[in-house]
């Protein structure tokens, strides 16, 4: 008769929870797909996102609306956005934020984040027309300074760790249903 230790057991349990896991979120050791479904969920968590720029305009983004660009192995990102600065406006002003980015991996952070956001618009309703150029100066600054960086997706620790070994994400490529994470590894 075999015998087999707990601790064996335990491991080949976890072992086989961890090979059913990766299959279905369309991993198979080489690989994680997340589907945009799966991205646009986790980005849903992250926002509303706000911020204060020069201690003068207040800036909101929310509903964050995720699409993918396989052609240009980018992701466009649009939300809605509120500018607020009680000095120049009698009420916050609402519009629409729309940027496309690129995708790395930041190892820090275990996290796929936007890489070289560029604002594609910034439509604020009511602006009047002496704030506008400064109003698109500063979704430009808000991609730039914000969003450079900003976790899309952060990786739980249990996803970075195949048979026993620690795994490191490399190669980022968005396809059109989703996105492809190849794992380096060690």
């Amino acid at each position: 008769m075999i015998r087999i230790s707990r601790r064996r057991w335990t491991g080949a349990i976890a072992a086989a929870v961890v090979t059913v896991w990766l299959g279905a979120c369309g991993s198979f050791g080489n690989d994680y797909t997340f589907s945009q479904s799966q991205l646009q969920s986790a980005l849903e968590h992250k926002f509303p996102f706000s911020k204060r720029y020069l201690e003068l305009f207040d800036i909101q983004l929310s509903n964050p609306r995720l699409t993918l660009d396989p052609a240009r192995n980018r992701v466009n990102l649009q939300f809605d956005a509120t500018v607020d600065n009680k000095l120049f406006f009698r009420q916050a002003l609402a519009g629409r934020f729309a940027l496309d980015s690129g995708l790395r991996y930041d190892a820090q952070s275990h996290s796929v984040v936007l890489q070289d956001p560029e604002v594609r618009q910034f439509d604020v309703q009511g602006l009047p027309g002496q704030f506008s150029r400064q109003i698109n100066a500063l979704g430009g600054i808000v991609a730039e300074q914000f969003l450079q960086g900003y976790a899309l997706y952060t990786f739980r620790p249990d996803q970075l760790r195949l048979a026993g070994s620690d795994v490191e994400p490399g190669t980022i490529t968005v396809l059109s249903d989703g996105i492809n994470v190849k794992i380096n590894r060690p």
